[in-house]
């Protein structure tokens, strides 16, 4: 049994309350650690430790700043193995996906920022010969980073390296149904002799410490990735406060498939958005909508090819599918499914659990799925349900496409599929989403902004825009 720990200011120490959560293995349904269950005693002594090292953590020049951060960068990829079978072990997912995606992306957060810091210029206004202005980016002193389970360290490292990098100490929560990595990445910090208090990672319950987080005085931004729900809940306290938000919420994406599409490619690749990791990521095409005229023959060959997506022990190679990332989540996608029987889907392959032998026998697993026949305006076309199930809509022509798109509450990222590239660019104008993929999905550059629209989120991460998020500006008039 493993007992992780906080990390404040630059130590690994129990929770101040010693009171800890079971972490349970999704795969076998069996506990493996256990996380402290932190409380406002330990935020204080993390926020104090922040305060403490603000100062001098600002004052560094960006160089010395993106050398740490390199630094981090090659711990994790030193740690690679280990921290792929943490989040397997923790979340459920395949080992090969976590070797091959989350800790490699993990790694590049940290390199990328390191760089981009060094690059980060502000702006200058000349008035002529009256006189200049100049803008001067600061730091905003302590910040909150909350990250959710699905995609554990590749997440978490996406809030905490920019706001590291523009010379922010960091409250960093991470999931507790997924923290494993996360305390590895406090050691890796405390090999590379990352500042005390620099980073401070307290583990626990979103409703304990995720919400003293929030509501703590001297933590000027919250950036959150997460639930719908969640996000509203932290702006109404954030929002009075005044402090910065960038919130990442949920999403019901669709996928845009047009008759003269790719159409190998475009098969594959419409497997892949709806069910990789187990179809829980936000960007996940949940909504496939298929033009009429090929609708019946590409629904039959995603299906045969949906069907090969072989669910098993994520340790094993050959698994495609692992498991979702708990017993409740399971029994959340399960009853989903049943609301679309009830709303007369018609249920295409899946639809169940799986119950594997050995290892696995009381792990929570469930088929790919995919349903037919539902209404555009169904509960199920229009609620997220952030599992390995997707509906299929068909559509006549670009005018229907679009409403059917964007029909719903939630505008994250849609993938359109067509060889037209006039059509590509009409829509790309007309969706109601933050990102916009033309014939790829999760084709992702760490300089673009990322972020949704309506339900789906405020503001935007990655690149500059991170930067430019977690510092002020402040403008400078000279009169000549």
């Amino acid at each position: 049994m493993i007992s992780l720990c906080n990390y404040i200011d630059g130590e690994l120490v129990p929770p101040e309350n010693g009171n800890y959560l079971d972490n349970v293995n999704p795969a076998t349904g069996e506990i493996f650690s256990q996380i402290p269950k932190s409380a406002k005693a330990d935020l204080d002594k993390a926020v104090a430790a922040a305060n403490k090292a603000k100062q001098a953590w600002a004052d560094l020049d960006n160089q010395t700043r993106s050398d740490f951060m390199r630094k981090i960068s090659e711990g994790i990829l030193e740690n690679l193995d280990g921290l792929a079978a943490a989040e397997c072990e923790d979340n459920g997912k395949p080992l090969w996906l976590a070797k091959a995606v989350d800790i490699p992306r993990a790694a590049s957060n940290f390199q990328f920022f390191a760089d981009a810091i060094t690059q980060f210029s502000t702006e200058a206004h000349s008035m002529q010969r009256v006189g200049v202005n100049y803008t001067l980016r600061r730091p905003l002193g302590v910040v909150g980073c909350i990250s959710p389970w699905n995609l554990p360290l590749y997440l978490f490292t996406w809030k905490i390296a920019p706001a590291l990098a523009s010379g922010n100490c960091v409250i960093a929560k991470p999931s507790e149904v997924t923290p494993y990595s996360a305390f590895i990445l406090s050691k890796i910090c405390r090999k590379v002799g990352l500042p005390a208090g620099v980073l401070n990672i307290v583990h626990g319950l979103g409703q304990d410490i995720g919400s003293e987080i929030v509501s703590h005085p001297d933590v000027k931004a919250i950036s959150f990735t997460g639930g719908t729900v969640t996000g509203k809940n932290i702006a109404s306290v954030a929002a009075p406060m005044f402090k910065k938000l960038s919130l990442e919420l949920g999403g019901k994406n669709a996928t845009i498939v047009f008759d003269d599409c790719d159409w190998d490619n475009t098969l594959d690749e419409v497997a892949r958005a709806a069910f990789a990791n187990q179809g829980q990521i936000c960007l996940c095409g949940s909504r496939i909508l298929i033009q009429k005229s090929i609708y019946n023959r590409f629904r039959d060959a995603l299906v045969e090819k949906v069907k090969q997506l072989n669910v098993g022990d994520p340790l094993e190679a050959d698994s495609k599918q692992g498991a979702v990332v708990s017993e409740a989540h399971m029994n959340k996608v399960l009853a989903s499914i049943e609301t679309a029987k009830k709303e007369g889907g018609k249920i295409l392959c899946g639809g169940s659990q799986v119950k594997l032998e050995g290892r696995c026998a009381n792990g929570f697993f469930i088929q790919p799925t995919l349903i037919e026949n539902l209404d555009a305006n169904t509960t199920t076309n229009q609620q997220e349900i952030f599992g390995p199930v997707a509906s299929l809509i068909p559509f006549e022509d670009e005018a229907e496409a679009i409403a059917i798109a964007n029909s719903t509450d939630y505008g994250l990222a849609f993938s359109v599929w067509s060889q037209n590239i006039s059509r590509c660019h009409n829509l790309s104008q007309k969706l109601e989403a933050g990102i916009i993929w033309i014939n790829c999905w999760m084709l992702r550059d760490l300089r673009t902004p990322f972020g949704g629209v309506k339900n789906s989120g405020v503001g935007r991460e990655g690149g500059f825009e991170a930067l430019r998020f977690f510092t002020e500006p402040t403008n400078v008039c000279i009169k000549y």
